[in-house]
């Protein structure tokens, strides 16, 4: 996390120069376009964050365990599934929320499923890909994708010894 908030730091700064090295107002405009951004995200993230914390505290770990684990095997894949396709806002509030998820124990192959399906299948998504793409190369982009976050779990199940140890 730490290296993450360096990088994004060194970007901020070199567009940050760059702007001031234009001139012509350029880098009052972006801190203006980076403060409505801000108000507009930061009561979704703020409230995120709050069911993260939430969730970390109260749900129960026999509960994470039989429902949740990778020993659930595919109910738990089926769960993380549903929920990534039913979470509102998106990747925006599935991150926080498997973050939540991870520190209260759920396993990495359930995380990977809810993180691929939120990703690609979010009914917030779909909306605005029918205006943008029309029904017909929505229709095909979701039946193309709808298997892919249970097989991401299985592979992330596979794979997680050797990357994250657990």
């Amino acid at each position: 996390m730490k290296g993450s908030l360096i990088a994004l730091l060194v970007v901020a700064l070199a567009l940050a120069a760059l702007a001031l090295a234009r001139g012509g107002g350029t880098f009052g405009a972006g801190l203006r376009a980076g403060g409505v951004q801000l108000g507009r995200i930061l009561p979704v993230l703020l409230i995120a964050f709050l069911i993260t914390g939430f969730i970390d505290v109260l749900l129960p770990p026999g509960l994470v365990e039989a429902w949740l684990s990778d020993a659930s095997g595919w109910r738990g894949i089926g769960i993380a599934w549903l929920a990534g396709i039913l979470t509102p806002g998106g990747s925006i509030i599935g991150m926080p929320l498997a973050a939540g998820l991870f520190q209260a124990g759920v396993g990495i192959s359930v995380l990977v499923t809810y993180l691929t399906s939120v990703a690609l299948l979010s009914v917030l998504r779909v909306p605005i890909e029918l205006g943008f793409l029309g029904p017909r190369l929505t229709a095909l982009r979701v039946l193309a994708s709808l298997f892919l976050p249970p097989v991401a779990g299985l592979l992330a199940r596979l794979a997680a010894p050797w990357i994250v140890g657990r």
